[in-house]
């Protein structure tokens, strides 16, 4: 089940002495994770670099539906910006809930998609009530016809502190940042209209209030604080890396 909406990396529950996989580390793994796996080695059409590894890492070639793990062999399971491009998404994601007692599980939103379509990605997932609803593209017809990739996901984060803040106040925005335990919600091109309507159709205020997580004025203050505090360190934390690296 989903148990929170981290708002960065940095903000998984993740301690120090958990043995972490991670599922498709491609050019950029996470520095937590001791084995990454990878489906492939030489292609590079669903990353955007060759593969990489930090010291101490170990890879292992292996497709994501069927990992070579016993069951519960770890702590926690990293997976960003995989399940989107996968053909089975239901075995995927049963996999990882396999091998892991818990995990953290990152996509583009309904919303991401749309700023920055890929032709990689097959499904379009939004997060509708802690569950992780996906919708095959063909289904929906799904036809963006600008690709703004490039303010929102480079442009927009390197050189705007309120845009940074933004995307700490409404963790998800442009992905999906689910963190699970047990098991992970999923459905595959649902046909109720509940979950339909999120993908097809314009969202009135109450959609939004519960998709961007309406707060009162004294939280949305505090949230922003806090945001700014936590761009702070993180500043901090990546300035003092690069300086002993």
């Amino acid at each position: 089940m989903k148990i929170r909406t981290p708002k960065t990396m940095d903000d998984l529950l993740i301690k120090r002495s958990y043995n972490v996989l991670e599922v498709g580390g491609g050019n950029h793994p996470d520095k937590r994770a001791h084995i990454v796996v990878d489906k492939y080695v030489d292609d590079n059409t669903h990353r955007s670099g060759d593969l990489q590894l930090y010291k101490k890492q170990k890879f292992i070639q292996a497709d994501g539906e069927h990992l070579p793990f016993k069951d519960k062999e770890f702590d926690y399971v990293i997976c960003r910006h995989v399940l989107e491009h996968v053909d089975d998404p239901i075995q995927f994601v049963k996999e990882q809930a396999r091998v892991a007692k818990m995990g953290y599980m990152e996509t583009p939103s309904l919303l991401g998609e749309y700023i920055a379509p890929k032709e990689s990605h097959r499904w379009v997932i939004q997060d509708i009530d802690d569950k992780l609803v996906l919708y095959d593209k063909e289904v929906l017809k799904f036809t963006p016809w600008m690709d703004f990739g490039e303010v929102f996901l480079y442009y927009l984060p390197k050189t705007s502190i309120g845009f940074k803040i933004l995307e700490r106040t409404h963790a998800g925005i442009l992905t999906v940042n689910y963190e699970w335990k047990d098991e992970i919600e999923i459905l595959v091109n649902p046909q109720d209209e509940y979950y339909l309507n999120h993908f097809i159709k314009p969202w009135d205020e109450s959609i939004c209030d519960k998709q961007l997580a309406k707060r009162s004025l004294g939280r949305e203050i505090g949230a922003t604080i806090h945001a700014m505090f936590d761009i702070i360190r993180s500043v901090t934390k990546n300035k003092f890396a690069k300086e002993n690296y």
